[in-house]
């Protein structure tokens, strides 16, 4: 499933192109967003872009886990990560561009 990474350079060039903001106002206003995005989840809030995604921060507790290559028994300290949960329109999308594309792939029957 090798495909293309979309760059913050990116996002940027599309602003530019969609909105007509100079590519400096645009790399400027794509960086703006992703900085309040980062300082909110940093501060533990919700952050919730409507028909994309919510991202959340959640404290695991200390855990046993296990080296898989000695099976030796490790503690694994608490600590804080971020979740992300795709939101059930982007679920969709993904949904209905896989299956387009798995149509697109199927071989055409031989003509009887």
């Amino acid at each position: 499933m090798a495909g293309k990474t979309v760059t913050r350079a990116d996002l940027a060039e599309s602003v530019f192109r969609k909105v007509g903001l100079s590519r400096t106002e645009s790399a400027e206003l794509v960086e703006t967003v992703i900085d309040e995005i980062c300082n909110a989840i940093v501060r533990g809030e919700m952050v919730k872009l409507s028909s994309f995604a919510t991202f959340q921060v959640r404290a695991k507790n200390e855990r046993i886990g296990r080296n898989p290559k000695t099976g030796e028994e490790v503690p694994i300290s608490p600590r804080r990560v971020m979740t992300f949960k795709a939101s059930n329109v982007l679920k969709q999308r993904i949904l209905k561009a896989h299956t387009l594309r798995k149509v697109k792939q199927k071989p055409a029957s031989p003509a009887s």
